[in-house]
This record gives C-alpha cells, structure tokens and sequence, in this order.
C-alpha cells in the first residue's frame, strides 16, 4: 500500500504513457536508476508468466487430467522427473497459445481476463460458503495421530494399531511399520508407540469448533522436527527418536521472515495496471484509483481467508506443506462448497490470468525502455505493429519465458524475481520522497495523500525484506542492476528529463554554495582554483591546447578549472561563433580529461573580454586565485603591439584584482 501511494503520487504528476513503473522511475531518478531497475523488473515479470504458466500445468496434470501425462515414472524416484518433462512439453504449448492471444491484441486479452477474473471470484466465494457450511455440517477429513504425533496417510490403510479380521485380532500396518512383526510381540516395537494410543481427528473441524484458538498463535519448526498437536495426550519418550519416515516432518526451517518471503510473490501483481499505462484511456486516474482498490480487495481476501483457515483447520493441516497426512488431498478444496473442483478450476484459470498479464505486461515494458535508447542494443525492441504493438519485445519475452519453462523448477530463481520486484518498489517509494523533499516546480501530483515519510518507511520495508529474507539473493540481484547501470551510464545515450538526481544535484550545489564563505580561505583549505585563457584561431580551434595539457597535470590539487577565451566582435552577430567555440573547447577538455568548465564571452576588443573573464569568472566562494595563460612568443621582434599589449593588459588587471581583494592569487604564465 505504501509503494501504490507513492505510486499514485507519480502517475497523477504528469501524462504516463507506455513503461508503467519504468517511466516513472526513469523520469524522476534519471536513465540510469530507471534502465537498471526496469530491466530487472521486466526480467521479473517474465520469468514470473513462467512461473504461472507452470502452476497451471502442475493443476491441469495433478488434478484435472492426470491421464493426459505423456512421461510417466519408470522407478519409484522418477516421478518428480516425469512431472517436470510433462510441464516442459505442456507449458510450451501453453506458452505459445497465450503469445498468439498476446499478438493478436489487447483485446482479446481483456476479454480473457473478465473469464477468468470471474472464475476466481467464484472460486473465493465457495470458501466462504464452505466456511459458513462447516459450522453446522463439517466434511470428513480424518487425520491420523500417534499421541500427538502427524502420521503419514499413505504409510497404512487403518488408523489403529491393531484390527479385527475374522473375528480375531491381527496387527495393523502400522503395527508392522513400528513393530516389524505381525505377531503382535512388542520386542522390537518402538517405544514411543508402545506408550501413546493412535487417535484419528478430524482435520477441519469447523468454525465452531473453537481451534481459532489454538491456531492463533506461531509454532515455528526446524528442518527435520515432527508435526506435532499442541495440547493434544501423549507420552514423550527420552533419548533419540526414531522411524521418521513414517511421521510428517518440515521440510524447511521456518521462521517469520521466512514465511513473509515465501507468501510475498502472492503480493508482487501491484504494478499490472501500470506495466499496461499506454494502454489505459487515463491512465492518471485509472492507476491510483485500480491500484488501490485491487490492493483493498485482495487484503480484506487474504486476512479473512486466513481467519478462515485458522477457524476452520487443524494447525498440523496448515503446516504440511505437501498434504502427506491427508493422502495429497486439497485442503482448501474439501473445505469449500459445493465442490472441490470450484476450486480446482479457478486456480487453474487464476494461474493461467496471471501468466497472460505477465506476457501483456512485460513487453510493453521492454518496449518503453527500447524507444528511449538508453540500452542501444535492445533498440530493436521498440518497433512492433502500426498499431503499437511489442511485436519484437513480445518474441523476445516468449523466448526468455520458454527458458523458465525448460528449466520448469524454478525453485532457484523466484528468490531472485522477487528481490527484482522488491528493487522496483523501492526505487518508486524512492523517487516520490526525493521529489517531494526536493519541491521542485514541477511536483504537482493531484493525489493528495502522500508524503515523504511514508516513501521513506515503504523504502526501508523493502529494503529490509530484501537482506532479512535472503541477503545473498539481495546482492545478487543489486549486482545485477549495478552492472546494468554502468552499462547505461557509459554505453547509453544521454538523456535529459529533467529527473531529481539532477536536481538532488542542482539543490546540493546551491546548498554547498550559500555555505561557503566569500574570502580568504583557511590555509588548510586552500589549493589552485585555475583560470585558463586559450587563443583560438581563425577556424575556431584551440591554438595552444598544451595549456590544457599542463592544466590536467594539476588535477591533484582538487581545484576549480575554468577554461575561458575570448571572441572578438558583436555579440548578436557572433553568438552561435560562441557556441560553437564552446562546444570544440569542451570537447578538447575531454581529450585532455581536464575535469572544469568552460566559459566563451564576446567582446568588442579581445583585452576587454580577458578583462571581463578575470573580473566574473566563478561563483559565490567557488573564485580562481590562478591566472593561466600563454607568454606572447616573438613579442620583442613582433611589430604588432598587440602582441605584448594584450599581455601587459591582463597582467596589470590581475594585479589590479589581487589589490582589490586582498588575495594570496598567482600568476602562472606558461611558455610555448
């Protein structure tokens, strides 16, 4: 909510046409931090329509049409094999139909997503009916328990330790599971089950049942530890425990933090709306007003199914992670009403909506960061149909896609997308706090309630999300989007948009400016602030440019560098001569690598002009204490007086400006 209110702020500021975030980012941070961050963001995006398309197929295959599988498992360890040839086949084919929907047009993809969207609600209102049902009718979900121990379901076939077959007692097959025999002995039997009984529960109880209570609170396991109910009869045994493999065990140590990671991808659809601005007829007020809502709704969704869950189903339920106490049956499904299959479909259509924005999404993102042409080898990018279209972008975000889809378990890389996604809301939460603590004139936004704390606080969340969930990934992905940033910075083209690291930079400099003191500088701080006078000739070159040679060799200094010349003549008539001067001098600093500025002036006569540079040169406390100019060769052979009256000319201003204002300045003349 924090990153949509500082997103609100941007969006209402000024026309938002196609690049969503990445527009906003890039014309309120500079190129730079937008080219960095948008590209990540758009990677982000599209492995993401892979994740989804991957989710679908694991629903289609699992539950839907498991017949459909074209690998099966040869051996008993071949299973998670065959699952992941069968979504490679079958996401591709996935892939390439919503890219086709996708190139067709935009259209068709809304008309897409108003089938699925419908879907979904229908799917999240069954749980709320199932909820409601469970009060007075509860389904029967058996769970078995061995004292307060979770038992694999698929382990044993009866919950009881013994059975009655033919009117006599024989031993079940968790008997032979715990004892190794079937004679009923207890020689080898463990002794955790010799002393606690095996009961079966019901693992959704219901809402009436009062278990809110007991899920209320966190019960964070470590890798390995056994499911266990809270408060429920058992006698504990000391000394090491044993037959794991018959007992549901976390797979994962779980902490806060940890869990935070793992539900934020559920999150991460915030920027939808805006990945689709140049789709949008206002996008000014479509974006805050969409967002926000969607934000709302999908909140008050989450936090009541939560409670709902919480109320209706066992802990040990909520807790395995891959439903081996209830035989891999859906938890969330046999809850709702009236079928399990309401919620079969519409994950399925939800996953499949979501891919399709991904693919919608990204491409237009790419395409906004190629017409900008701040990454010059992704230029081809920007083109597409007549009509707008990402034909290119799209092709290239199908081709990454397949690569996720290939690589079909993901496991590795989500970590990364999210920090990518994480790296995009900070970035926005950054750019509306340097606008609005900056107060540029042109910061207007028509949404009102924003403020820079708020961007600031949304700011450091992400930040902290990112190195508390996964510090290593955080780097990685920050090195990612470094290496990006100088790319742009030394390979892309300069852009100016008037963005508020340049005015972070104006206001930091006029800051620094009014804190300077005019006068004489404390001896410590002293060091050569250069004034370099430069001769052009006739075709407007540097004549002497070994001046700026000598110039750079005093770069240890730190100093100020002005390099100024003169040009003779009206100012009207001359100026573009100026600008041209200018330009080739600045030019010839970077050869140089003269680090400075440069200032041309336009004079009726050349001695008054060298006068002027003298006098004005600089800023505030940022004066030249050094003169640097050429010693006029030949001037006692030369008939010209100008030769040496020029020189005499400024010598004698100088010395009249170190009279004036009492300065420790010097005189460097430099000969050629």
């Amino acid at each position: 909510m924090l990153t949509t209110i500082s997103m609100s702020a941007i969006a209402t500021n000024g026309v938002v046409p196609a690049g969503g975030s990445y527009f906003m980012i890039s014309r309120s941070l500079g190129p730079e931090f937008g080219g960095a961050v948008g590209l990540c963001f758009y990677l982000g995006t599209t492995f993401a329509g892979a994740m989804y398309i991957l989710g679908a197929i694991e629903i289609l295959l699992t539950y839907i049409v498991p017949q459909a599988a074209i690998f099966y498992p040869s051996g008993a360890h071949d299973a998670s094999s065959a699952m992941l040839n069968n979504m490679r086949v079958y996401g591709t084919v996935f892939l390439i139909l919503m890219a086709v929907v996708v190139f067709v047009g935009v259209k068709y993809v809304n008309k897409f997503a108003s089938l699925f969207l419908a879907c979904v609600v229908i799917s999240i209102l069954s749980i709320y009916a199932g909820a409601i049902k469970s009060i007075f009718d509860p389904p029967e979900f058996p769970i078995c328990m061995l004292g307060n121990r979770t038992l694999i379901r698929d382990q044993f076939d009866v919950c009881a330790k013994t059975i009655i077959k033919d009117n006599i007692t024989v031993a079940s097959k968790l008997w032979e599971n715990f004892c190794h025999n079937t004679n009923l002995t207890t020689e080898n039997c463990d002794e955790y089950f010799l002393l606690n009984n095996v009961t079966e529960i019901a693992g959704i109880p219901g809402a009436a049942s009062g278990i809110l209570k007991d899920n209320l609170w966190s019960n964070y396991l470590e890798k390995g530890e056994i499911l266990e109910k809270a408060h429920h009869p058992s006698v504990d045994v000391a000394g090491q425990k044993s037959n794991f493999h018959l007992y549901v065990l976390s797979d994962i140590s779980t902490s806060f933090m940890v869990l935070v990671g793992i539900f934020f991808p559920s999150v991460t659809g915030i920027m939808a709306g805006s990945n689709r601005s140049g789709d949008l007829k206002d996008a000014q007020k479509s974006i805050p007003v969409g967002t926000i809502l969607a934000i709302v709704t999908t909140s008050l969704v989450y936090f009541s199914c939560v409670l709902l869950f919480g109320a209706c189903i066992e802990g040990v339920v909520l807790r395995d992670k891959y439903g081996d106490a209830v035989n891999k049956n859906l938890v969330v499904g046999t809850l709702s009403w009236p079928s399990p299959w309401v919620i079969v479909i519409g994950s399925f259509f939800s996953t499949c909506g979501a891919g399709l924005q991904s693919l919608t999404g990204a491409p237009r993102l790419l395409q906004a960061i190629a017409k900008d042409n701040i990454i010059p080898f992704l230029w081809v990018f920007g083109h597409g149909k007549a009509n707008g279209e990402p034909t290119w972008a799209l092709l290239l975000t199908a081709l990454i896609a397949e690569l996720g889809i290939l690589i079909a378990s993901l496991d590795m890389v989500a970590p990364i997308l999210s920090m990518f996604f994480l790296m995009c809301y900070l970035f926005v939460n950054l750019a509306c706090a340097v606008q609005t603590l900056l107060r540029t004139p042109n910061w207007r936004p028509r949404f009102k309630y924003y403020h820079w704390a708020l961007s600031f606080l949304g700011m450091s969340i992400c930040l902290a999300l990112m190195f508390i969930s996964s510090w290593y990934y955080a780097l990685v992905a920050m090195l990612i989007a470094g290496m990006i940033y100088k790319y742009i910075e030394y390979q892309g083209a300069e852009k100016e948009w008037g963005d508020g690291i340049r005015g972070l930079s104006l206001s930091a400099a006029r800051y620094a400016l009014l804190r300077l003191e005019e006068g004489p500088p404390h001896t410590k701080n002293w060091r050569p602030q250069l004034l370099v006078l430069l001769k052009l000739d006739e075709d407007l070159h540097v004549k002497y440019p070994r001046l700026l040679t000598f110039a750079s060799q005093l770069k240890a200094g730190k100093g100020l560098t002005i390099i100024g010349s003169v040009i003779q003549g009206n100012f009207l008539e001359t100026y573009g001569e100026a600008q041209a001067a200018e330009q080739t001098i600045k030019n010839m600093m970077d050869i140089e690598k003269v680090k400075g500025f440069c200032q041309v002036v336009v004079a009726n006569k050349v001695r008054e002009g060298i006068a002027h540079l003298i006098q004005s040169c600089g800023l505030g406390g940022m004066k030249h204490n050094t003169v640097v100019l050429g010693w006029p060769y030949g001037w006692r052979q030369s008939e010209d007086p100008r030769s040496w009256k020029t020189f005499i000319v400024v010598s004698y201003t100088y010395m009249v400006l170190l009279g004036l204002c009492v300065l420790d300045c010097c005189l460097f003349v430099f000969f050629f």
